[in-house]
This record gives structure tokens, sequence and C-alpha cells, in this order.
């Protein structure tokens, strides 16, 4: 009975999860709806409520405003947008900042959360997950004299939440996983372990030290 009811549990858990989290993602996409005049609205005009139009529409406005963007005159207003917002002391470092960001993770050449890492953290001697997030760090690396790379540290099951360090070059490892894979593995705390390669797991055998004898007198 105890097997059947697991057997149960892993087919409806997540696939209630994956409803609510599509549910929440819809209905967040269809607050894009308000922003047609209310007499236009597709739920006035046709009478009921159809869930998704906002999910239409929010990718519609993303992709004319790219298509904008991606020429000349889009990138004139752009930058007319911009030098508007640089003026406004606290508005220009929350819009910097966040451009940066997206540019950083939504760029083809942009080296953030590219590489699942392995490093020593809280202390010496435990290991977590963590993704590289850069490796220009400017004035760390001349003060501390250290190649350090910047390194994000995710907290478990919640992955949104974590811990910024930067962290010598040369005490990270680089793990062949796939960054999807390292998530999984975040996300289910450990549960869900990505397969290695044989070859990998052959060759961190043979480099392992030999576990060390206790001399034994008398």
């Amino acid at each position: 009975m105890r097997r059947y009811l697991v057997a149960g549990l892993l087919v409806w858990v997540p696939l209630w999860v994956t409803v609510l989290v599509v549910r929440m993602l819809v209905k967040w996409m269809d607050g894009s709806l308000l922003l047609i005049p209310e007499p236009y609205r597709p739920d006035n005009l046709l009478g009921f409520h159809i869930p998704g139009l906002g999910v239409v529409l929010s990718l519609l406005i993303v992709f004319f405003t790219g298509l904008l963007a991606a020429n000349l005159f889009g990138r004139t207003l752009v930058a007319v947008w911009e030098d508007a917002l640089a003026r406004i002391p606290l508005v220009r470092s929350i819009y910097s900042s966040t451009k940066q960001l997206a540019e950083t993770v939504f760029s083809d050449k942009g080296k953030s959360f590219r590489k699942v890492l392995l490093i020593e953290f809280p202390r010496r001697g435990l290991w977590t997950l963590a993704f590289q997030t850069g490796a220009d760090v400017g004035e760390a690396q001349r003060k501390t004299g250290t190649e350090v790379i910047n390194v994000y540290v995710p907290t478990t099951p919640n992955p949104t939440g974590g811990y910024f360090v930067m962290v010598p070059r040369s005490d990270v490892i680089e793990l062949d996983m796939k960054v999807d894979d390292g998530l999984k593995m975040l996300m289910s705390m450990g549960a869900v372990v990505p397969d290695a390669p044989r070859e990998g797991v052959e060759k961190a055998r043979q480099q392992r030290p030999p576990p060390e004898r206790k001399s034994t007198s008398g």
C-alpha cells in the first residue's frame, strides 16, 4: 500500500507544482491586458475571460519593442530615454544596474551563469554548488593581489536567494555539470543528482589521494 501511495505522489506532486507555477505566470502576464482601454478589453468584448490572452499580448509587446529597439530610430529613442533616466538620482542607479544585469544574463556573449562551480562554503571542508557570475572584479583584484572571480551561492530549495562571494580562482573547481542540472540538484536539496560522465568519475578516483594509515606502536 505504501508503494502505491508513493507511486501516486510521484505522478501528482510534480504535475501539481507545474500547474501552480504556470497559473502564477499566466495570471501575472494577464495583467498586461490592463494596458488596453476598458471598453476594448477581451473580457468586455467577449463577455467571458480567456486565460492566456495576456501571455500573447506580453510576448507581442516584448517582440515589437525589440523590433523597434533593433533599428536606428529605436536605438535613438532608447538613448534619449536612458539619458532622461540618468538624470534622476535614485532611478538611475536602479535602472543602470538592472540593465547591466539583463545584458549580462541574456546576452549570448555573457559569462554569467554559464559555469557550475564547486567551492568550500560556508567554511573549509564543506562543499557547495555555486555559479560563476563574472571574472572582472577590478579593485578587488588589485587590493587582494589574488585572481578572484565573482560567484553566486544560491540557497536551497529557493535559488532566488543566496550569497555573493569573491573566491580565489585557485579555490574553485569547475564542474562539467550543466547549469540546468545544477539548479535541479539545488532545488531538490541534493535528492536529484545528475549523472557524471564515466570517464570523469574514473579520473576523480585516480586523482583521489589514498587514505592515511594510522601507525601502530608497540
